[in-house]
């Protein structure tokens, strides 16, 4: 039996979530009360979609609202102007409104896969903090709130502490984020009553100043939990493949690419990904981490579906799966990765090796020829070693299409204009 008598701080025990708290049992004793625990994360808008690193973020605030309580959505339309510099060892390069604009609605779609939106107790708020951050008379502010915090204690945030260590320079700019992240938080809790903050472990100096700005000018107890900066068994950063970001938006990433990066997740991280990124229970987690060999891809297929049916939907999911089924076994399907080119002009020379780049299975010609050298390029499931090989063009003018490989994952079909 858990020591916690709320649903929400068990749920951010068992399946993984917790790394640091600022009061776990008063949080604990928030979230069993009878009002709604009311709680946020912050997203900047520096890219057009949200990928898989964010979603323990994402998952955090579902956990939320799965237990009962009210999850706040604040997308960093002012922040974004000034960039985070938690977890960065140089400034972002800064982005002008119009650019913001656009990756702020590109962001906003992404959460309704995962919350439920509406004016009910427990439905989930999105808020901008441009409402109150474009509005600062930035004098007033200092005076009120910059009293609050000192430079000793800023200075010593790990991850200002790491720039200064290296030398690299921290901007003035940069600096006042933590300002505005911790006032973020004392709006959230003027304005909805929020008393909660989540995030990255990263985000640990930010969350605690912000709580501590809270009981200083609202007198009002706030806390702060962050999660473990989230990495694969062999220590690849989260959501990340060697062919980019794993986005989360469709317009970005298919939900082929998609499920499979998830199929192909390490065998001793399957267990967890299922406790942090999907809703089956935690009872049939353990059963499915007792399969081992040639089962355990069993378990890896059931984690790309759940995880590709809460971020697309149930029939992409079951598409991605029957697309991987005929490419395992050596079949072609409609529902790879697709480009089209024409025949006219078609010169093997140059135009395998730009297919390849365009198709997104190798990122320069550079690499398709160090992937032809390795074998590792196939052409309808026939390895293929001359640069200059007609197979390509035959398939084309032949049967119209032909399934383009590199290695044993990464596939595509390139078509007849």
């Amino acid at each position: 039996m858990s020591e916690h008598s709320s649903q929400f701080v068990r749920t951010l025990v068992e399946r993984g979530y917790l790394y640091q708290a600022t009061n776990l049992s008063g949080l604990d004793d928030a979230a069993a009360g009878d009002a709604p625990l009311i709680g946020y994360i912050g997203f900047d808008c520096t890219a057009p979609s949200l990928h898989a690193g964010s979603m323990v973020q994402i998952m955090m605030l579902r956990r939320l609202q799965q237990a009962g309580g009210k999850p706040i959505v604040l997308i960093g339309g002012g922040t974004t102007k000034i960039g985070d510099p938690s977890d960065k060892d140089k400034q972002r390069p800064l982005l002008d409104q119009a650019a913001i604009d656009a990756n702020k609605e590109g962001i906003r779609k992404v959460f309704s896969k995962f919350l439920t939106f509406g004016d009910g107790p427990s439905d989930a708020l999105m808020v901008d903090n441009a409402e109150w951050l474009d509005a600062l008379e930035y004098i007033d502010f200092l005076r009120d709130y910059g009293k609050h915090f000192t430079i000793n204690r800023m200075i010593q945030l790990e991850s200002v502490k790491r720039r200064l260590d290296r030398e690299q320079p921290l901007t003035f700019l940069e600096f006042n984020y933590m300002l505005l992240q911790a006032y973020d938080f004392l709006e959230l809790n003027r304005r909805y009553g929020c008393t909660l903050q989540m995030g990255g472990s990263d985000q640990w100096g930010n969350i605690v100043n912000g709580a501590d700005l809270i009981r200083r000018a609202a007198d009002v107890e706030a806390f702060g939990v962050t999660t473990p900066l989230l990495a694969t068994a062999s220590g690849a950063k989260m959501g990340k493949t060697a062919d980019g970001a794993v986005w989360l938006s469709a317009d970005m990433l298919g939900a082929y690419e998609f499920w499979q990066y998830w199929r192909n997740a390490e065998d001793a991280d399957v267990g967890r990904f299922l406790r942090l990124f999907t809703d089956v229970p935690l009872d049939e987690i353990a059963e499915l981490e007792k399969a081992d060999g040639a089962a355990i891809n069993d378990v890896k297929v059931r984690l790309a579906n759940e995880v590709t049916t809460l971020v697309h939907n149930a029939e992409a999911a079951k598409e991605a799966e029957e697309t991987a089924k005929q490419v395992f076994s050596g079949g072609v399907s409609a529902g790879l990765p697709t480009i089209s080119v024409s025949l006219d002009g078609f010169e093997p020379a140059n135009s395998n090796s730009a297919l390849f780049v365009d198709a997104g299975l190798v990122a320069s010609k550079g690499e398709f020829r160090r992937k032809l050298a390795e074998g590792a390029i196939r052409v309808d499931d026939v390895v293929i070693d001359d640069l200059e090989t007609s197979a390509i063009k035959d398939a084309l003018a032949q049967a119209g299409q032909a399934k383009l490989s590199v290695g044993k994952k990464r596939h595509a079909l390139v078509k007849t204009a």
